[in-house]
């Protein structure tokens, strides 16, 4: 499917179709993009142009061909411990915060996983920090992705070489992996066992997956319009437990939507934490 191809009528559709299935607005102007996200996938199915893939979009029955456009439109760039600041600040200041409250018991959050690099990532952490000597955390990390191809990745946990060093020192990765094929690694069992993964759309009840003391919501909210963005920071406030902290992407801030959070500035970066 080229960029010429793409009529102004299909393409307000399908941007339509988007926002309403995943919270993922669409600028103007990025007709490129979705002809090189989607054509493939458009081949594969044999759909000629983008007017024929919306109508095809429509029909009840659809969803296993919506799931697929929603996956090839979402973007899933990640590695290990990105940024850093958020790991830092969780090992360093929000884990000994929970010990000494008295709380040795965690569950944490990893929205828009990915492939899992976040969740375990955050595992990691947990258990460098309890190997420290400043207290032991016992936390269970739920993993979340709309791209249910990510979720699968996640669990089972397997890299090839070259993106288990992405982010990662050796010593990390002799430390929480497995060498287990040709250019395969593999997260380790104890880094594995804090964690579960399953597929969610964040516009969707966020009922089902209980309370939490930590959610790392980072790098998505921007790609949400406005008002729903006010609405997902809105019901993370109502999962978080008093006295917990949500964790946004170093561009993403919290102004205007964030009543029920206090903004701490810690060690060089900002987190919010429930009031």
């Amino acid at each position: 499917m080229s960029v010429s191809a793409i009529k102004e009528k299909d393409y307000q559709a399908f941007r339509q179709f988007l926002e309403s299935s995943s919270g993922i607005v669409l600028g103007d102007n990025k007709e490129y993009l979705v002809a090189s996200r989607l054509g493939p996938l458009m081949a594969d199915q044999g759909v000629s142009d983008l007017g024929e893939l919306v109508e095809r979009l429509r029909r009840p029955g659809g969803a296993t061909l919506r799931a697929k456009v929603v996956e090839a439109m979402t973007t899933n760039e990640t590695q290990w411990f990105r940024d850093g600041f958020p790991f830092r600040v969780l090992r360093e200041r929000i884990l000994p915060d929970f010990v000494e409250r008295g709380q040795r018991s965690i569950r944490i959050w990893s929205a828009a996983c990915s492939s899992g690099q976040e969740a375990y990532s955050i595992s990691m952490t947990v258990d460098e920090f309890n190997q420290s000597g400043r207290g032991t955390i016992d936390a269970e990390i739920l993993g979340t992705d709309i791209a249910p191809r990510m979720i699968e990745m996640a669990r089972q946990g397997r890299y090839r070489a070259s993106v288990a060093r992405r982010g990662l020192t050796p010593e990390r990765q002799q430390r929480f992996f497995r060498e287990v094929g040709d250019d395969t690694w593999e997260v380790r069992p104890e880094v594995k066992r804090r964690t579960r993964f399953q597929v969610h759309n964040l516009l969707d009840s966020y009922a089902s997956l209980g309370r939490f003391d930590i959610i790392f919501c980072r790098n998505v909210l921007i790609y949400f319009s406005t008002d729903s963005r006010r609405d997902i920071i809105q019901r993370m406030a109502r999962v978080v437990r008093p006295g917990g902290w949500l964790i946004v992407g170093a561009s993403e801030s919290l102004a205007g939507y964030a009543a029920d959070f206090e903004m701490k500035r810690l060690d060089g970066g900002v987190v919010y934490r429930r009031t």
